[in-house]
């Protein structure tokens, strides 16, 4: 009996949700296969050209606070395979055991020198190297850790169709995110019940759209965004 690729998903993305985004998906193998091929060679060339950042950053975390330079988190990617997202460590050690696993722009987890990183959108940088490996994409739906994916609505699943990204719409829309969440009595479910389901608007939108062009228009938001 021949097993289709949607019959080879995780049981709980064979939906009726999920089969309407894979079908789609489906007919943009081109698009799909340049978007790798050349997310490969951009991530290639900038992990070379910021290498000395890297080394530099590096040191300066060493130097600032106790624990390693790498912060790695295991989060929830593409077909539901679990991987460890790299991010610079911009909070004490062992900062996910003590406190929730949403960041505000008051935690008192996070390090004066991770501030900073944080301020000029750095601590992600190491996450060109999970691009290249191939658990993360430029453009995608931002991975999340499981704990938010079991709370997930069937067509929310959906976005695990792809690697997660570095970069979404979802992410421009909400870059102060920190700042909504800060000061509430439960961040968690204000991210779970508000911030999450309309993140997911975006993300599913760019399924149905999802092209060359349109990674660069995102890229170029993205950018944008860095700098205001």
């Amino acid at each position: 009996m021949h097993i289709t690729e949607f019959e080879k998903l995780p049981v709980k993305m064979q939906t009726d949700s999920v089969k309407v985004y894979h079908e789609i998906l489906i007919n943009k193998k081109a698009s799909l296969f340049w978007k790798r091929f050349l997310e490969v060679i951009l991530c290639s060339f900038l992990f070379l050209l910021v290498s000395p950042f890297f080394l530099i950053f590096a040191l300066l975390i060493k130097l600032t606070s106790r624990g390693p330079i790498l912060f790695k988190q295991e989060r929830v990617g593409k077909d539901m395979r679990l991987f460890y997202i790299l991010k610079f460590r911009t909070m004490v050690q062992d900062a996910d055991k003590k406190g929730v696993q949403l960041t505000t722009n008051n935690d008192s987890r996070i390090t004066p020198f991770g501030r900073f990183l944080r301020a000029i959108n750095m601590d992600e940088m190491p996450q060109l190297l999970n691009v290249i490996k191939g658990d993360m994409s430029i453009i995608g739906t931002r991975p999340e850790v499981k704990r938010y994916v079991d709370v997930y609505t069937d067509e929310m699943y959906a976005t695990l169709l792809l690697p997660p990204g570095m970069l979404s719409l979802a992410s421009v829309k909400y870059k102060d995110e920190n700042s909504l969440l800060s000061g509430k009595e439960d961040p968690q479910k204000v991210y779970i019940e508000q911030i999450l389901p309309d993140k997911m608007k975006y993300n599913l939108e760019y399924l149905k759209k999802l092209s060359v062009k349109e990674d660069m228009k995102l890229i170029g938001k993205s950018i944008a965004c860095v700098f205001q």
